[in-house]
């Protein structure tokens, strides 16, 4: 018997890292009866036989679980936007922090490419910065092409197990080359023609970075809100969550109650209009999906 954690998953195989290094192990088949996969990032028991083939034998409790990419025992999120091709979106971000805060994953937000946009750009960015920064949230401009700016960053993913979020063509992989070159990691090109990137990740892995470990996944495959309830949306808003209790009715969805302390806070601009305008935007998507039987 010893104890892991998974951290690849590939063609039915799970490879599981001790303190003694990577054991290729099965699944065995009562997770099937009890309709459990192992997943990467889970804690596990497995058996080693005599063929030195390997066996799990026991998942354990986990903290976190995302279903795509399908992994667990993540602790944050990091969201990877560009500052520009493709331009910074806070609708897009906001979709990626409401996903996250929906898991109960910590985000962190990182703007790249800073160093290829008009020094215009760059001030309405950082205007940017510390809006999201006033709601508590870490917020990193850089250039993946400076040293400097990576040295700064490292210090996010050291003792953490982080995924890293964000549309294609942002440079993820390119961060996380850049980060720790053995990695190799495919980059993506940007089709000019279309100004994404061309889908290159296949699996799930957790790969070493920075004294941490990082899912290099093909990321947040769908960014729709199938797994939020209306009632729900709120508290992963902080800034909304934070004065719900100054709501006159309990329960309020801060759209069209009154004496609604989020909808005061958005008037008096304690609360950026955007990310009010998102909220209600996102509110809509929800009410307006079909129910699930």
């Amino acid at each position: 018997m010893a104890d892991g954690r998974i951290i690849k998953a590939l063609s039915g195989f799970y490879y599981v890292q001790t303190g003694d290094g990577v054991y290729q192990c099965k699944g065995r088949g009562v997770f099937r009866k009890k309709k459990i996969t192992p997943l990467v990032g889970d804690f596990v028991t497995f058996d080693i036989d005599e063929n030195d083939e390997g066996y799990i034998t026991e998942v354990k409790p986990r903290t976190t679980e995302l279903v795509r990419p399908p992994i667990s025992n993540i602790n944050q999120a990091v969201i990877v936007s560009s500052a520009t091709m493709p331009d910074f979106s806070t609708t897009l971000l906001d979709r990626f922090l409401v996903l996250i805060e929906a898991k109960g994953i910590e985000p962190i937000i990182f703007i790249t490419k800073i160093d290829a946009i008009e020094e215009s750009t760059l001030t309405e960015i950082e205007k940017y910065k510390n809006e999201y920064e006033q709601i508590g949230y870490s917020v990193e401009l850089f250039s993946a092409k400076q040293p400097s700016d990576l040295e700064k960053i490292k210090k996010y993913f050291s003792n953490h197990v982080s995924v890293i979020a964000g549309q294609s063509g942002v440079g993820k992989s390119s961060l996380l080359n850049a980060l720790n070159p053995m990695l190799l990691l495919k980059t993506a090109d940007i089709s000019k023609s279309l100004g994404r990137g061309k889908h290159t990740t296949r699996h799930v892995e957790l790969v070493e970075v920075a004294d941490g470990l990082v899912a290099d996944t093909p990321g947040f495959s769908a960014l729709d809100f199938d797994d939020i309830e209306l009632e729900d949306l709120s508290y992963c808003f902080p800034e909304m969550r934070e004065r719900a209790d100054q709501c006159k009715f309990r329960g309020c969805m801060h759209l069209k109650e009154p004496k609604c302390a989020v909808k005061h806070s958005v008037d008096l601009g304690e609360i950026a209009s955007y990310r009010y305008e998102h909220y209600v935007s996102f509110a809509e998507e929800i009410q307006s999906r079909k129910p699930r039987y």
